[in-house]
């Protein structure tokens, strides 16, 4: 029987949520490190090293130790992973947590090993790894077990992974490296183009939540964005609308709808009727850009649903598989125990 301390979690490019059992999700916080390059010492993790990024002096570098989805810098990891479970759980912990872990479709073993060794140094007692697709049908609430097709977009930080999904397993899967990440320096390189004016990642992300889109809005929002002008060197203050948002996102948006397209032509005709039928579940943070349901719904023609809690499915779909880990583990889950060896099922 699991403890009830143990732990899914969704180890994302931006941002780490994780689900206890019995509690829900107890922390949703930045995947930023922020650290003392002198010494090598951690000042701050999560939300409080995001306020730092781009606002540090020379000594003091905030960074992200996971790109694409995958980890980057192991032993930042490592650290930021075993300070979100003590937060989680609790820092004096009487047993070590069971934790099922999400990875992108399509991850390679190099990169799997790398969060089973981050996930394990940071005080796991077994690990399991769920894809992402997977989970975030889990925490959407569709019944996986079935033959039936279920498609899933799930659009994260760093990778946008789309699963056709048939008796708990995926049977057409793709991953591809443009998400929510990439809209942000699509957007940062607009502004540099057009207005002459360099921002950063925070300004970035804030101008594709409050006034992202890529469809016109029946309003066009208007947002005051502030940057250095590139040409004076000065600070500057831009009256950025939604219509242009829609030009700056084509070309990240564009790449993710024709990889939809791309799994559907690979679908089994079978699955694709119940996709046809059911329609799609879209995912993660990038699936809540304005417009963005509508655009590939147009493109498909098959409905568009995007999930309740879409941020946060993928955790609550680690969490509902480590629940019922002897279903999960015949299909979706898989437990990899440590030796001298090496990780073996």
């Amino acid at each position: 029987m699991l403890g009830f301390r143990d732990v899914g979690i969704d180890l994302g490019t931006a941002s780490v949520l994780i689900y206890v059992r019995g509690k829900g999700v107890t922390l949703q916080e930045p995947s930023v490190v922020a650290i003392d390059s002198n010494t090598g010492r951690i000042l701050a993790v999560g939300e409080e090293a995001r306020r730092m990024l781009g606002r540090t002096p020379g000594n003091i570098v905030a960074i992200r130790p996971l790109k694409d989805g995958v980890i980057s810098d192991y032993q930042i990891t490592e650290k930021m992973l075993r300070y979100f479970l003590n937060k989680a759980i609790g820092r004096h912990m009487l047993f070590k947590p069971r934790v099922v872990v999400c990875v992108p479709s399509g991850v390679t073993e190099v990169e799997k090993r790398a969060v089973l060794d981050a996930t394990y140094e940071a005080g796991a007692r077994h690990t399991y790894l769920i894809e992402e697709p997977i989970a975030a049908a889990i925490g959407a609430g569709l019944d996986i077990g079935k033959p039936c097709g279920n498609m899933v977009i799930d659009i994260g930080g760093g990778t946008t992974d789309i699963a056709v999904i048939s008796l708990g397993g995926a049977v057409v899967t793709d991953s591809i490296k443009t998400a929510g990440d990439n809209f942000d320096e699509a957007i940062i390189r607009y502004m540099r183009k057009k207005h002459n004016l360099l921002i950063g990642e925070r300004t970035a992300e804030n101008m594709k939540i409050h006034i992202g889109a890529v469809i016109p809005k029946q309003e066009n929002n208007v947002m005051e964005v502030k940057g250095r002008h590139l040409i004076s060197g000065l600070p500057r203050t831009v009256m950025v609308t939604s219509d242009e948002m829609m030009e700056a996102l084509e070309e990240p948006v564009q790449a993710i709808v024709e990889q939809v397209i791309s799994v559907l032509e690979r679908t089994p005709p079978e699955l694709a009727s119940d996709i046809s039928e059911n329609g799609i579940v879209m995912t993660g943070g990038g699936s809540l850009l304005y417009g963005l349901d509508t655009l590939i719904q147009e493109r498909t023609k098959i409905d568009i649903h995007v999930a309740e809690n879409a941020v946060s499915c993928v955790a609550i779909g680690t969490g509902k598989a480590l629940e019922e880990i002897d279903v999960y583990s015949q299909t979706s889950v898989r437990e990899y125990r440590r030796s001298a060896a090496g990780y073996g099922n």
